[in-house]
């Protein structure tokens, strides 16, 4: 069967081959949340649909009226099945009890690299940071070049905040986004980060304006989120 799980997902694990983010677009706070208590009840009633599918995850958009979406698929393979024979019976449910939903993705990803402690060094994240990186073209190589960069700013970073726990730098399958998983102890410690001296995270050093200058680089977007909950197989 399908449990509900408060435990944060492990964007590190191994076995995830192929995870999938979309973004749900609802109008208001109350469509919002009658739209996340509309997957949790329309899975929870049915059998886990597939072993590929290691957990799917529900978001709360801290300044939209917005869900993300995160699951955790195996192999691509694996979520196609569910498509074909599972997927549009949940949708139809979900969209008979809040009509008009505007869905943006799934979009396909690969994890490239990590950073933090495996254990979260004992902490839950309070606010999760999604960053959305887009570059004008497909170019896989300038993807893990820009990651790369970043990882390299990070490790040089002179003052560094002490409330964020890790990062894990999602690579778009087709080859012009970059989407970072960013896990903070809360969204206050994000916002005083975004606050102190720097164009964003980074402060003023040569590294991070290197990353910010990328070329290529098209757009960014940052988006504060909330764990809802998780829909795991009991």
């Amino acid at each position: 069967m399908t449990r509900r799980t408060d435990t944060h997902p492990d964007p590190a694990d191994p076995r995830v081959g192929a995870p999938f983010f979309s973004v749900w677009r609802l109008g208001t706070p109350l469509r919002r949340q009658q739209a996340a208590e509309a997957v949790a009840r329309t899975w929870r009633r049915r059998p886990w649909p597939a072993d590929g599918l290691l957990g799917r995850h529900v978001y709360a958009a801290h300044d939209a009226a917005g869900l993300l979406h995160y699951a955790q698929w195996t192999s691509e393979q694996a979520h196609e099945a569910f498509v074909k024979t599972h997927r549009q019976e949940r949708a139809d449910e979900i969209d008979t009890a809040v009509p008009g939903i505007e869905r943006l993705g799934p979009g396909r990803f690969r994890r490239y690299r990590s950073v933090g402690p495996a254990d979260r060094g004992g902490r839950v994240p309070g606010c999760v940071v999604i960053v959305d990186v887009e570059f004008e073209s497909p170019d896989p190589g300038r993807q893990r070049a820009w990651v790369d960069a970043v990882l390299e700013a990070l490790e040089g970073e002179p003052n560094p905040h002490p409330g964020g726990i890790g990062a894990h730098f999602h690579l778009g399958t087709d080859g012009t986004r970059v989407l970072n998983y960013a896990e903070w102890e809360s969204a206050e410690a994000h916002i005083e980060a975004l606050a102190a001296p720097g164009d964003g995270i980074g402060s003023t050093t040569a590294l991070w304006e290197r990353v910010q200058t990328w070329p290529g680089l098209k757009s960014s977007t940052v988006t504060r989120y909330e764990h809802l909950f998780g829909l795991v197989p009991d």
